[in-house]
């Protein structure tokens, strides 16, 4: 790289990398964190295989980074008194069944040698698809804003006619606990599988879906990333040894700082500003990874020599 660098070898990555620009990708998505609540497993993991970290690593540690970016927003959210604890516990307990699934089809798919290819078109398919869910409603949200015609948000729907009820005080709902759950399980299994925290996805699933209001979504969602992200980590680690350390010391040194950034930004910032920002970030970061199957057809498909066989 031209200029001054800071050169360090990553043992399990079996790669050398400019210290700088690590630290520099964990600050990012520590401000991303703290902004949109969400772990930012989905920009970090893209910007690792892009930075020439191999998939399974870069999978794997991204979730060690996603934990230390959480822990801090989290801190400050719980400081507001936004955070639903009742309704994030739920999230968390479908959450660990989903990471324990997702890294099961992680581990199938790396012996059979198809792990990148794996998530690169799922990070594709998942984020060009949220991502344009996510623009649309919030430019439609921001324009009945502006126009002054802006309806109160639906709060029942018949997700709140299942069983199991359960009263959430600081959400103000009374619901079934049943989408919670499998919205927290879809989440680790996404988390499992691409490395990521999954609030791309859970937090317009708590808006709309659950009809929890915005102002307790960011912190709820933290609080549930917290938990599910760091058992991947844990499951990766003893399963693939792909967690690399010194790598996933330096992306948490930087998003611990960005992380209470993002919060302090946020806090300035309408929700439906918030959701475009967001919705356009995730549009171009599969933008960029489907650039890179369509210019580099000979890297779609990989083989993968397991040690120790």
């Amino acid at each position: 790289m031209p200029g001054r660098t800071m050169t360090i070898y990553l043992p399990i990555a079996e790669v050398s990398v400019d210290a700088l620009w690590i630290f520099g990708l964990g600050w990012i998505v520590g401000i991303l964190s703290g902004m949109f609540g969400v772990g930012g497993g989905f920009l970090i993991t893209p910007l690792l295989i892009f930075s020439g970290i191999p998939s399974a690593v870069a999978v794997a540690t991204a979730t060690n980074q996603i934990v230390a970016s959480s822990v801090s927003g989290l801190f400050a959210h719980l400081r507001r008194k936004n955070v639903d604890l009742r309704m994030g516990t739920v999230l968390m307990i479908g959450g660990l069944v989903g990471a324990a699934i997702g890294v099961g089809i992680f581990n199938w798919m790396r012996r059979m040698g198809q792990v990148d290819l794996m998530i690169t078109l799922s990070y594709v398919i998942l984020l060009g698809t949220i991502g344009a869910m996510m623009l649309v409603e919030g430019t439609r949200a921001l324009l009945r804003q502006r126009s002054g015609v802006v309806p109160a948000r639906k709060r029942h729907n018949w997700v709140h006619n299942l069983p199991l009820k359960m009263k959430f005080r600081v959400s103000g709902l009374y619901i079934s606990v049943i989408p919670p759950l499998l919205v927290g399980t879809g989440v680790g299994v996404l988390s499992g599988i691409m490395g990521v925290g999954g609030g791309f996805i859970m937090v317009p699933a708590m808006i709309y879906l659950l009809g929890m209001p915005t102002k307790v979504v960011v912190g709820t969602s933290l609080f549930q990333i917290i938990f599910v992200t760091a058992f991947t980590t844990m499951l990766h680690a003893t399963t693939n040894y792909t967690v690399d350390i010194l790598l996933g010391l330096m992306l948490i040194l930087g998003g611990v700082v960005g992380a209470q950034i993002g919060t302090r930004i946020g806090m300035r910032l309408r929700a439906e500003q918030l959701r475009i920002l967001m919705a356009l970030l995730v549009l171009l970061v599969a933008g960029q990874l489907a650039l890179g199957l369509i210019l580099r057809p000979d890297e779609l498909y990989s083989l993968e020599v397991l040690r120790g066989r």
